[in-house]
């Protein structure tokens, strides 16, 4: 197998950046030890939240267990909550097209290359929380670096051998076994540890070098990412040779099968909770960071006299920051007409779905999990019952809900926002909270502003736009 560090695409990467990229693999042995020669047995443990998707956790144990007969792994990493939001939604389609889900976090091992992926996202973690707070920063550094930093084809050489660390880890893989990357960090070490059906799963709008993984089918969700990855144009000084059509798929958006199998009706009972005068349900998940505190208090201050009067339903999923479930809750005080809260309560959660699809839904409600399972999948049991979604322009900028977006952190998010608008099941991205409360003023006032996003959906749907999901297990599993 040839050096990715050095030659990706055909294209050869300068000795300086080839002799970075190998300190920095250099530094992490020294750091956490070199496992190259460990024999990583794995075993299998049910996701129970994930309990009808019957997804199976690949764990280290005394001896190897035996794969179904038609398995899929999905390889992914916690970054936030994205990455393994997008798992979630593999993970549902495969077992929809008949496969068993399994489910690998390359973060969550005690191994040299899982150490080496708990420090970066550590630090790219407090980054986004920093760029939150301080705008020079943010200015300075952080969006330069989320929008033109990572797009250069020279940050893919530091990643590239860094994931090298993690071969050990799939050693008792199956190496044709059917493979779902949701992260560049899993493509590469499966590549690299040589599996031979693997998708590198693009998360985002705006192309970059950092998500290249020469060996996997790469898998984007626009035609903009799609030309963008095809002509490799601007991630170098000089122009370079893309990714070829064989290895490179538009697929459209990566959706849960749950969040569509229902869509149709989901919207149709949009439309008549508007119509009939129903309170407007307001879903507001925090990301996976736990930042934008204050973004999110000035948007719960400025809907209190709606909730109150019983025109808006707010559903507050603060992931698993306990911390920020506290912040709004303190904040909100006794300010609104009915406040519930469910932590640690997911079968409680799930009832309360049941309850209110056809039934009725007031107050404000929080909801928080120490286990990131629930934490993240909480948002997805609440989107089929609530009429629009307001989120950060990053990974759900793709689902299938109406949307309106908070400023994005990181300047790759910008695309996601501009995805949205573009094809029109969403509304723009508003970067303070005056302009995004007056957006929800006017929401409130104009009754066809979420029906025609409605209708947008359902002929999206009808064209097969959320189907990505679908289209990557179709890829993992070897049809072309």
């Amino acid at each position: 197998m040839s050096d990715k560090t050095k030659v990706i695409f055909g294209n050869t990467i300068d000795a300086k950046t080839v002799a970075g990229a190998e300190k920095s693999k250099k530094n992490y042995i020294k750091k956490y030890g070199d496992d190259s020669g460990r024999d990583y047995k794995i075993n299998f443990k049910k996701i129970e939240t994930l309990g009808d998707m019957g997804v199976m956790n690949i764990v280290f144990g005394e001896e190897n267990e035996v794969f179904d007969e038609k398995p899929l792994i999905v390889g992914n990493i916690r970054m936030g909550f994205g990455h393994y939001r997008i798992s979630i939604a593999m993970a549902s389609c495969a077992k929809a097209l008949g496969f068993t889900p399994y489910w690998l976090d390359l973060a969550s091992f005690d191994a040299t290359g899982s150490k080496m992926i708990r420090e970066q996202n550590d630090m790219y973690s407090l980054a986004s929380r920093i760029s939150q707070k301080s705008k020079l920063f943010n200015k300075v550094v952080w969006e330069p670096l989320n929008s033109e930093g990572f797009k250069k084809i020279t940050y893919n050489a530091k990643d590239q051998k860094n994931s090298e660390l993690l071969v050990p880890i799939f050693r008792n893989i199956p190496k044709d076994i059917p493979y779902i990357a949701t992260h560049v960090w899993p493509s590469q070490g499966a590549v690299h540890a040589g599996l031979t059906n693997v998708v590198n799963a693009i998360p985002d709008n705006w192309p970059m070098g950092l998500h290249l993984s020469e060996g996997a089918i790469h898998t984007v969700q626009t035609p903009f990412a799609y030309l963008g990855y095809k002509t490799l144009h601007g991630f170098a000084k000089t122009q370079l040779k893309g990714i070829p059509e064989s290895q490179l798929f538009d697929v459209g958006c990566y959706v849960d099968h749950e969040l569509l199998v229902n869509l149709d009706e989901d919207n149709k009972l949009r439309r008549e909770r508007i119509s009939s005068g129903k309170p407007m349900r307001i879903l507001m998940p925090v990301g996976g960071a736990g930042a934008g505190g204050n973004m999110f208090k000035a948007m719960i201050d400025h809907l209190i006299p709606y909730i109150n009067s019983g025109k808006v339903s707010l559903y507050v999923n603060c992931g698993d920051h306990k911390n920020v479930l506290d912040l709004l809750k303190d904040y909100v005080g006794t300010r609104v007409n009915g406040t519930m809260t469910f932590i640690n309560d997911f079968e409680g959660l799930k009832n309360h779905v049941s309850e209110i699809r056809h039934g009725v839904s007031s107050g404000i409600h929080f909801i928080c999990h120490d286990d990131i399972f629930p934490a993240v999948y909480s948002t997805n049991l609440l989107m089929p019952v609530c009429d629009l979604l307001v989120t950060k322009p990053s990974e759900l900028v793709y689902y299938p809900i109406p949307k309106i977006f908070m400023k994005h952190i990181g300047g790759h998010e910008v695309y996601g926002a501009i995805n949205g608008r573009e094809y029109g099941d969403s509304l723009n991205e508003y970067p303070t909270s005056k302009s995004i409360n007056e957006m929800f003023d006017i929401i409130m006032a104009d009754n066809d502003l979420i029906p025609h996003l409605c209708d947008r959906i359902d002929e999206l749907h009808k064209q097969g736009r959320y189907n990505g999901a679908y289209r990557c297990v179709e890829l993992a599993s070897g049809k072309r």
